[in-house]
């Protein structure tokens, strides 16, 4: 077939060749064995140091973290035993000031005579009106914790006894407590004030060969 102007028309063109498929980085194609397959290898080691590291320091904030939780329950203990302290012995001034009242009371009786006692109606009844306040006052130490001492026959303890003599000839043991002056007082096992008393001393003794040994 020719064109119009008589010329004759070109020879149909080849088919066009396929396109060459893309080469890797390497020069290879898709399907050579030069690329990675996809998920078929191991982590980054970078990624594995991150996550160690991460969990690290996710231990410290724990570790840190039960001991600032340990040191908060043991303040708020400190801090309990504190209030508690306070509300036992926050009496504890006042109450020495009336230790003496309750001395004076216990002297007043017994400056009375028992004879007179009954004898005179009077001191009768002025000494049933010292007793009744000396049983109230008694009560009210024992409402907050206050406890007297009259250590006689016991043993002396210098935690709580002030010795002011010892007594001779007593037949108790050295150290016994044969007198007490003075009671007294504890405020919730605590000493609020010493009792002053006389013990026995060490008298004559026989010593493992038969000799008599006064040792003081």
């Amino acid at each position: 077939m020719q064109d119009p102007l008589n010329r004759p028309l070109p020879e149909a063109e080849h088919e066009a060749a396929p396109a060459s498929e893309p080469t890797g980085a390497n020069g290879t194609g898709s399907g050579g064995n030069g690329g990675a397959s996809a998920g078929g290898g191991d982590a980054p080691p970078a990624a594995d140091r991150r996550a160690q590291s991460l969990e690290a320091e996710v231990s410290s904030l724990k570790d840190q973290l039960l001991r600032a939780l340990a040191e908060a329950e043991n303040f708020r203990r400190r801090a309990q035993r504190e209030r508690e302290d306070i509300s036992k012995y926050a009496v504890s001034g006042f109450a020495k000031d009336l230790l003496a009242v309750a001395d004076n009371l216990r002297r007043a009786l017994e400056a009375v005579p028992a004879d007179s006692r009954e004898n005179d109606e009077l001191l009768k009844n002025l000494a049933t009106g010292v007793e009744a306040t000396e049983r109230q006052l008694s009560s009210a130490f024992d409402r907050v914790g206050i406890k007297k001492l009259e250590p006689l026959g016991e043993t002396f303890d210098p935690n709580f006894h002030q010795v002011m003599f010892e007594v001779e000839n007593t037949g108790r043991a050295a150290g016994s407590v044969v007198q007490v002056l003075q009671a007294g007082y504890t405020i919730h096992g605590r000493l609020l004030r010493e009792a002053m008393v006389g013990v026995a001393k060490r008298g004559a003794e026989t010593s493992p060969q038969g000799h008599i040994d006064t040792k003081a």
